[in-house]
């Protein structure tokens, strides 16, 4: 019997766009090792998913395998730019109705269950009631994928149960760690807790983490440590999961190779992306002070400004587009100050250009992590959920960034000025110039740990364990 006959994994990711992305990279991963993966979703997620991964093409791996199916008609509001909070809460219908999956998840095991030998489950955390009857199948195992950085893992554990000791760097840290408040709204607080009480139930193996050791093991460790007490056997830093190299542009869109063309044209490291994810609608009158403080920086610039997703990214245009002071695009265009990105933008491509030089950001792990492998600083913007505390992170322990606005300012309106301070703090000062420095150094080393130090070793470790005998 061969390996992949013997094994393989199906993914089960949450619906949010930075959850799919990071298991569909892991999927190509783990692929790698000729270990045939499943992955798993309604069929408007996995549609987005393949639509967006960028750095590499998802139809030309033969062993990836997706099982789309439909759930039930949700209706989700549109976002509202004026929201007090940027939690995108009007997404919930959209993510409860993937819990709809749980039969179809069964039925796939079902089938699984009849030809392999060992089927290895990866399920995101908040996804943990989808597969809570794995236990009927005596074949399969589980791990489970946090989406979220280690560091942000462990202080959401340590603040729940204060087990763990604290050295004197992370006392010195605590006092500036933001609160869960306005970083997620109540109801989705109750699917959370809702999804952890079924993750409790489950027999899980370990934990995987889309990070390196190379910047996070103290926080694996301590987490490793606490999860071992409560049952897991071990965890796994696997990351950086995106591709750490993307030179080839034949799979880049149009609208993509437009923007790289641009980029070959500037001096290294005098462009700054600027990049809020996809979850925020950004207010005519904020965009209005972004746009004049990036035009004011004298610092040149791609800026994606775009609605925020709606529940079905399919589902015709957004009825409304951010509005900049007029003649603002061409303006800057024809000057060749800047780049206005409407649409969606490889992210990769452009932050592994060598003329990128910046990155603003609303600090996403997935955003995070990314700018960290190019070697690229981040201005950091945290608007909601684990953003807030990925900023600390990246910020105040890595050095690899700076705040362009800092999570005690939410509520403050954005000024130009603020915006322009921050884009010249980050692209010529001084201070800046050591961020950049320092981020270089660990984006080299995160690379090498790719190309065979501890990522490879982790790699090695995790799928050892899938593919073991017995």
């Amino acid at each position: 019997m061969t390996q992949a006959q013997e094994v393989c994994v199906v993914m089960v990711p949450f619906s949010a766009q930075g959850h799919l992305n990071q298991l569909l990279h892991l999927s190509r991963l783990i692929s790698a090792y000729k270990i045939p993966v499943h992955f798993l979703g309604s069929t408007t997620h996995i549609r987005q998913a393949k639509h967006r991964v960028h750095g590499w093409d998802p139809h030309v791996v033969s062993n990836i395998h997706f099982h789309d199916f439909p759930v039930p008609p949700f209706a989700c509001p549109s976002p509202d730019p004026h929201s007090t909070t940027r939690f995108p809460n009007y997404l919930l219908p959209s993510f409860k109705s993937i819990m709809h999956l749980r039969e179809p998840f069964v039925k796939l095991i079902s089938d699984l269950a009849t030809t392999t030998k060992r089927i290895v489950i990866i399920q995101d955390y908040l996804m943990s009631s989808v597969i809570q009857d794995c236990a009927n199948f005596p074949n399969s195992e589980v791990y489970t994928f946090q989406c979220c950085s280690a560091f942000t893992i462990f202080w959401f554990r340590w603040e729940e149960t204060k087990a763990l000791k604290l050295d004197d760097e992370d006392e010195s840290l605590r006092p500036k760690l933001p609160s869960i408040e306005g970083c997620y709204s109540n109801e989705f607080l109750e699917l959370m807790y809702s999804e952890d009480s079924s993750y409790k139930k489950l027999n899980n193996l370990g934990t995987l983490y889309d990070t390196s050791k190379v910047f996070e093991e103290k926080y694996l460790e301590l987490l490793k440590n606490e999860e071992v007490s409560s049952g897991a056997s071990q965890n796994w830093a696997i990351g950086p999961f995106n591709p750490v190299s993307v030179t080839d542009r034949k799979n880049a869109s149009t609208e993509s190779i437009k923007l790289l063309n641009w980029l070959d044209e500037q001096e290294p490291n005098s462009v700054i992306y600027v990049s809020f994810g996809t979850k925020v609608s950004l207010a005519d009158e904020e965009a209005n002070e972004i746009a004049i403080g990036l035009e004011e920086s004298g610092v040149k610039f791609i800026w994606v400004v775009r609605e925020a997703d709606k529940g079905d990214i399919f589902d015709g245009e957004s009825n409304r587009k951010v509005e900049l002071p007029e003649g603002y695009e061409e303006r800057v265009e024809k000057s060749g100050v800047g780049v206005v990105v409407r649409g969606w933008a490889s992210q990769l491509e452009i932050l592994g250009h060598l003329s990128t030089g910046g990155f603003m950001s609303h600090c996403g792990w997935n955003s995070c992590t990314e700018g960290i492998t190019m070697g690229v600083p981040i201005g950091a913007w945290p608007m909601h959920s684990d953003q807030p505390r990925n900023a600390i992170l990246i910020t105040n322990v890595l050095g690899t960034s700076i705040y362009a606005r800092e999570w005690e300012q939410r509520d403050k309106k954005v000024a130009a000025s603020t915006v322009s301070n921050a884009v010249r703090r980050l692209m010529v000062s001084e201070e800046g110039c050591a961020v950049r420095k320092k981020v270089e150094e660990l984006g080299v080393k995160v690379r090498r740990s790719v190309e065979g130090g501890t990522m490879h070793k982790e790699w090695e470790d995790f799928v050892a364990q899938i593919t073991r005998g017995g």
